[in-house]
């Protein structure tokens, strides 16, 4: 199952990244899927990218409300806050583990030996401050005197707007480069720190930083696609805690916000048949089971 998942977070990967035109245009794709929403972070502005970022996309919405409403345009954004909304309610974090090409960067960021650290649960808050802050609050009441504000998120800090746009601009625009200033040099860093920490932590930027992870973190309890515990058949034997990146203890916290859904607890350490995927709740592993009970038990 888990390289299952791996191909298709590279699957995502190049679906989302599909412009290979960009080293003739030396410019972003303007093309018509550029209206789809991608399901995990992804750069706007990445010159491969064939999607929008869902992130961007709502901090432009935020710091450009106050200027819609002086001029009379009427933008609310139904189709940005629904998409999200609609990814979310499906999947939740699920999207975090199987579709995010930051998170499979992290992931093999990872893989590089080195001495492990864990990452404190209490960090886990604050991608909820940078959801709040940077996302919704500074973009919408922090405007210049047109009443526009500014992507504070993806300008400041996103580490993936660096790697994916960032840098690719700069070798396709050399021009750019008389542009640069302490901006730029804050974002490499920024970056370069989480390069480093995702080397010795695991999925550090999805659990401490990210906005996108702490929206769709929102849903995770009710969301239509989930992993499901069957307390009836778990030992408590907390085999499940070795193997989640996320470092959950998932047989005490089955609905936490931080679960990807990366299935490594159901199929590399449960051998109880504890973990199961649940679609709109509808286990396939229940009726697996009452079907075995069936034929060991016949009436």
């Amino acid at each position: 199952m888990e390289a299952v998942r791996k191909w298709v977070q590279v699957l995502w990967l190049f679906l989302v990244n599909g412009f290979w035109g960009f080293p003739l245009t030396r410019n972003i794709y303007q093309g018509p899927l550029k209206v789809i929403c991608s399901p995990g972070l992804n750069c706007y502005s990445c010159p491969a990218s064939t999607t929008y970022c869902p992130l961007g996309s709502l901090q432009q919405l935020l710091l450009g409300i106050r200027f819609s409403l002086e001029t009379g345009s009427f933008y609310i954004g139904t189709f940005v806050v629904g998409s999200m909304g609609l990814l979310g309610a499906t999947f939740g974090r699920f999207i975090c583990g199987w579709g995010c090409p930051f998170g499979l960067f992290q992931e093999l960021l990872h893989k590089i030996p080195s001495r492990k650290f864990t990452v404190p649960k209490k960090l886990n808050w604050c991608k909820f401050a940078f959801l709040v802050l940077f996302v919704v609050l500074l973009p919408l009441f922090v405007v210049d005197e047109f009443g526009l504000g500014q992507p504070w998120f993806c300008k400041y800090v996103c580490p993936a707007g660096t790697l994916e746009a960032g840098i690719p601009m700069l070798i396709l625009q050399p021009d750019l480069k008389s542009t640069l200033g302490w901006l730029y040099v804050n974002k490499i860093v920024i970056m370069i720190a989480f390069i480093v920490w995702s080397v010795v932590s695991s999925r550090p930027f999805c659990r401490t930083t990210c906005p996108l992870g702490a929206f769709y973190s929102l849903f995770n309890k009710h969301r239509l696609i989930k992993l499901k515990l069957n307390e009836e058949n778990c030992t408590k034997c907390g085999a499940c805690h070795k193997v989640c990146p996320m470092e959950i203890n998932f047989n005490e916290t089955p609905d936490s916000g931080e679960c990807i859904s990366c299935m490594k607890c159901m199929t590399k350490a449960c051998t109880y048949g504890a973990i199961s995927v649940e679609v709109a709740g509808y286990s396939l592993l229940d009726e697996i089971l009452l079907k075995r009970k069936k034929q060991h038990n016949p009436i």
